[in-house]
């Protein structure tokens, strides 16, 4: 039976990295925090474990397939990797997610280690932003027969699996054939991954709010093997083929991995569900690129500039 001071109570899902010491030490600051302030904090089972925390005082244990049904947000401690599985995670839900970086890049986590604190007052007095990002949903089939269907955030890549023979793909664009390569791979991502693998592999760096499809070749040996950026409403095809003896292995967001035989087809569509990522700052996509990858604005005059103009137009 359901109380009403449990029906009413704010709760989060924590997901932590617990394998790293200080995503630990972290993951505890925040839960005693939130509970401190009345919140609830959910735990997954075995990071309960690992946390060394049990139930009572603030804190419960995720007990249903979809741990973060009834959260208002799911709170990740770690780097790019743990989002990806919080995304997963609570992907039917569509709970929010807070990334709190404590790995390299952590280019979808919103938080730094240093900004603990004010991320906690944040969460407290719901000074936040959600935003929708555009994901994917992937099916494979063989002989017509679907195989599975999952989705990603970042990606699905099409690899090969063996590394001394390459990938004999046709690729197709809407239902209609584009180009045949010898490859290592092709990836399909989103904007949102646009900064991952895609970037890695040579494609172009998508603002997120614009809504496309992109389709990248890995080390293609063809004359026309472009990074394409197409319609969210199109529809990608990666056909691994036949009467040959190049087999694949199908990745999305390197955490789920499908093998692809020969015949197999690889069908990726915008998808059903976005994911939503919390926001705690309006700052452009264009500094969060420049801070991410610490890129060389030294010697930018722009600011400058508008400065000695306002005062000019101020004295005029």
């Amino acid at each position: 039976m359901t109380t009403s001071t449990e029906q009413t109570s704010r709760r989060v899902l924590l997901v932590a990295h617990t394998g790293r010491d200080d995503a630990r030490d972290v993951a505890r600051s925040f839960t005693k925090a939130l509970t401190a302030h009345g919140m609830v904090v959910r735990l997954l089972p075995q990071e309960a474990g690992d946390l060394a925390l049990g139930t009572g005082d603030g804190v419960e244990i995720a007990t249903e397939p979809d741990p973060s049904r009834d959260c208002e947000l799911v709170v990740v401690i770690g780097g790019d990797g743990t989002i990806l599985r919080a995304a997963e995670l609570t992907h039917e839900v569509c709970t929010p997610v807070l990334g709190v970086n404590l790995g390299h890049v952590g280019f979808l986590a919103e938080a730094e280690y240093d900004d603990l604190e004010s991320t906690i007052d944040a969460v407290v007095q719901r000074r936040y932003t959600a935003e929708d990002r555009l994901t994917l949903d992937v099916a494979v089939y063989r002989d017509g027969e679907l195989i599975t269907r999952t989705f990603a955030l970042n990606e699905a890549s099409v690899e090969k699996a063996a590394r001394e023979r390459m990938l004999e793909v046709v690729v197709e664009i809407d239902g209609r054939p584009l180009s045949r390569w010898g490859c290592d791979g092709v990836v399909c991502a989103t904007p949102t991954g646009s900064t991952a693998y895609n970037f890695s592999a040579g494609g172009p760096v998508v603002w997120p709010e614009v809504e496309a499809l992109l389709l990248v070749p890995i080390s293609a040996h063809a004359l026309f093997a472009r990074p394409l950026v197409v319609s969210p409403s199109s529809t990608l095809a990666v056909e691994v083929l036949a009467g040959t003896e190049s087999a694949g292995v199908l990745w999305c967001d390197g955490r789920r991995a499908v093998e692809l035989p020969p015949g197999a087809r690889i069908e990726v569509r915008r998808g059903r569900l976005p994911v939503r990522l919390v926001r705690l700052h309006e700052a452009p996509f264009t500094d969060r690129l420049v801070a991410k990858f610490d890129l060389p604005v030294e010697g930018w005059r722009g600011s400058a500039e508008r400065r000695r103009r306002s005062t000019e137009e101020t004295d005029a």
